[in-house]
């Protein structure tokens, strides 16, 4: 029996793909929460990546208010700005996610390595299905 494959969207493979992100980073950071010492350090003003202040809060809140807006974006922007947005979110986002898998060299934190593999995975396959967008066939 044969079974039928369906072909998939490039605008639900990248929203999925940024759900699936998404997942991970939720994941990752409240695994943290589990390294002893993190949450005295929370609650003692340190992020682990320097003082905690209401602009750091910010700015990290800015930064991650970014893979939930293309989870919904990668779904209904024009292919023009959706392939251009995706392809400079992904990068950004793997950029960032190698500064972070390089300096989390810890044993506490090889869960977070991990994660952070896969998410430089999935960013890559962000840029990869959108820089791959496929063409319309004029006639």
């Amino acid at each position: 029996m044969m079974l039928e494959n369906v072909r998939i969207d490039v605008k639900i493979k990248l929203s999925a793909l940024w759900i699936s992100l998404m997942f991970c980073y939720i994941y990752g950071d409240f695994f943290t929460l589990f390294v002893p010492g993190r949450i005295k350090g929370l609650m003692n003003g340190q992020s682990g990546a320097g003082p905690i202040t209401p602009w750091v809060l910010l700015a990290y809140a800015v930064l991650l208010s970014i893979p939930p807006l293309m989870i919904f974006l990668s779904l209904i922007l024009k292919p023009k700005v959706n392939r251009i947005i995706n392809i400079v979110a992904g990068i950004f986002f793997t950029v960032v996610m190698l500064l972070v898998v390089c300096t989390s060299i810890d044993k506490w934190m090889i869960f977070y390595i991990y994660l952070g593999v896969i998410e430089i995975i999935i960013t890559s396959l962000i840029v990869f299905h959108a820089w791959r967008w496929p063409k319309a066939i004029v006639t």
